[in-house]
C-alpha cells in the first residue's frame, strides 16, 4: 500500500513540468515595460499579485469598487516596495454593467497597452438568492456575465498588445450540477449558495476555452486565454459575501494545514499571466490534495467543464445577457 501511495505521489512530482516545487514566482523575469490589469486587488490574491508583479517592475492597473480601500491598499504598497511603484486603480464593481461600461472606457483612455488581463475578483456562498442592479442573480451576475463583458470591452486593446487573459476560477465549478441550467439561470427554484456559486465558477471556466476556440477560428493566436484555480488560500471571499455559519466554519479551516496563504493562492494567476510558452488547454492551480494546496502546475479539469455544445450555448446566452456581442 505505502509503495503504491509513494510511487503514485512520484508520479505527480514528475508530471509537473516545473518540478517538484511547482511554479514559483522566482520564474517571473523582469516586466519593466509591461501592464496588467487586476480585478478585485484590495485584499487576498489580487492584493498579492499586484504586489509581485509591481515588485518585478510592472505597471499595475488596479479595478476595485470601494475608492477607500483601494486608496490604502496603494499606499501600502508604495510602503513596502517604494514611492516609484506604477500602479493605479479605477473604480469598478462588476455587480453593476453600466459601471463595468464606465471603467471599461477609463481603462482604454489611460491605458496604451494590456500584456494581461486577470479576472481575480469574486463573490462567494450568498446565502440567500439575491440580484445585481442589472436582474442578474449575483453569484453569476459579478462572477460570470460582469467579467465576460469586461474581458469583451477590453478585448481590442489586449489584441493590440498580443496579451493575455486569465481567469481565476475555482475547483467549486466540479462541486454542483455539471452543465449550465439555462431553464432557469437565476435559479428562482432551487437556490443554493454553493450550488449557485458552482455554476458561476463553471460558466467561467467554459468560457475560456470557448473564446479558445473562437480566438482559433478567427486565427487570432495572438492573444492566449488561461484559466486557473487558486485553491484553498487564505483570503476575505468567504467573509464578504457568505452566511455566517460559513464564515464560521472557513475562519476554523484558514487555521489548518488543509488552507494555504494568499501569496501562495495568486501564484496561478501570476504563472498564467507570465510565465512563457504555456499550454492554454491546461487548468492551473495548486496539485496537491483535491488541489486545495501544493505546488503549483496542472490540474484536472472534469469533462463536462469543456462540454462544447453548452460551452457554445453559454456563450450565445452571455452575449445576449449582456447586450454585447465580441468582436474578433
Amino acid at each position: 500500500m505505502y509503495r503504491t501511495l509513494f510511487k503514485q505521489k512520484k508520479e505527480k512530482m514528475r508530471t509537473n513540468q516545473f518540478g517538484n516545487q511547482g511554479w514559483t514566482p522566482d520564474r517571473i523575469k523582469n516586466l519593466s515595460g509591461k501592464t496588467f490589469v487586476i480585478t478585485g486587488t484590495t485584499s487576498g490574491t489580487g492584493f498579492e499579485a499586484s504586489k509581485i508583479l509591481l515588485s518585478k517592475g510592472a505597471r499595475v492597473v488596479m479595478l476595485n469598487r470601494n475608492l477607500s480601500k483601494a486608496k490604502e491598499t496603494i499606499a501600502t504598497l508604495k510602503h513596502d516596495l517604494g514611492n516609484s511603484i506604477d500602479v493605479m486603480n479605477i473604480q469598478m464593481d462588476l455587480a453593476q454593467q453600466a459601471s463595468v461600461k464606465k471603467a471599461a472606457t477609463e481603462v482604454l483612455e489611460k491605458v496604451n497597452r494590456i500584456d494581461a488581463f486577470i479576472c481575480n475578483a469574486a463573490i462567494a456562498q450568498v446565502p440567500k438568492q439575491t440580484f445585481t442592479v442589472d436582474g442578474f442573480e449575483s453569484q453569476l451576475g459579478v462572477n460570470h456575465y460582469g467579467n465576460f463583458l469586461l474581458q469583451a470591452l477590453l478585448y481590442p486593446r489586449i489584441e493590440e498588445s498580443a496579451g493575455r487573459i486569465v481567469v481565476v476560477g475555482s475547483m467549486g465549478y466540479n462541486l454542483g450540477i455539471r452543465t449550465i441550467q439555462f431553464e432557469d439561470m437565476n435559479w428562482d427554484n432551487n437556490y443554493g449558495p454553493n450550488e449557485v456559486y458552482s455554476q458561476s465558477k463553471l460558466a467561467q471556466i467554459m468560457c475560456v476555452y470557448e473564446l479558445q476556440d473562437r480566438l482559433k477560428k478567427a486565427d487570432k493566436d495572438t492573444v492566449k486565454v488561461y484559466a486557473c484555480h487558486p485553491g484553498a488560500s487564505a483570503t476575505s471571499l468567504i467573509k464578504t459575501s457568505g452566511s455566517l455559519m460559513t464564515r464560521f466554519v472557513w475562519q476554523i479551516m484558514k487555521l489548518t494545514p488543509l488552507v494555504q496563504s494568499a501569496e501562495k493562492g495568486a501564484y496561478p494567476e501570476l504563472m498564467c499571466a507570465t510565465e512563457t510558452d504555456l499550454d492554454q488547454s491546461g487548468f492551473y492551480g495548486p496539485t496537491g490534495r483535491s488541489y486545495w494546496t501544493g505546488p503549483v502546475g496542472a490540474c484536472k479539469l472534469e469533462p463536462h467543464a469543456k462540454d462544447k455544445s453548452v460551452a457554445e450555448k453559454l456563450w450565445e446566452v452571455s452575449e445576449e445577457a449582456v447586450g454585447y456581442k465580441w468582436r474578433f
